[in-house]
């Protein structure tokens, strides 16, 4: 008996440590976080700069709108519509000086701007640029996975529409 718990125990342990580090690595891919946050809109709300994300690789993609816009009351946000990307741990939504990131190297090599963390995987939603921030340096939007360093999405930027 005393050497089946010697065995059993470490076993069950080890097991539930593996399974937990599973499910907090692996839920993300199946599990969606949707947000539908009312954007800005009207006649004062100017668009700066627009593009489209995209898929980063076959295991990261993503779709939708990327604009940055002025507020009526001041300020500019970014602001995510028709957005869906591959759900991970530890996203986040940066402005990168890089024009067309392709891979986790570019944006990395280039300055970035953390926006904070991506509130959801899927739905419109809107974060607040800092007060101050020299737009005219980001050219992209990117989906960034700052846990593992990897790129998820990619939105080159370009003139307003």
């Amino acid at each position: 008996m005393v050497r089946f718990l010697k065995i059993a125990i470490p076993s069950f342990l080890l097991g539930a440590i593996a399974g937990a580090a599973f499910w907090y690595l692996a839920s993300p891919l199946w599990i969606d976080r949707v947000v539908n946050e009312e954007l800005a809109q009207g006649d004062q709300v100017m668009t700066l700069a627009q593009g489209q994300f995209r898929d980063a690789d076959a295991a990261h993609k993503g779709k939708g709108t990327a604009r940055i816009v002025t507020l009526p009351g001041g300020g500019v946000e970014v602001q995510l519509s028709d957005f869906s990307v591959t759900n991970g741990p530890d996203l986040e939504l940066w402005l990168s000086a890089h024009p067309d990131p392709a891979k986790s190297s570019d944006v990395t090599g280039a300055e970035w701007l953390s926006l904070g963390l991506l509130r959801g995987n899927v739905g419109d939603q809107s974060y607040r640029i800092p007060a101050g921030t020299d737009l005219s340096k980001y050219k992209s939007v990117v989906v960034w996975c700052e846990q593992f360093g990897v790129l998820f999405s990619p939105a080159s930027l370009g003139a307003g529409g």
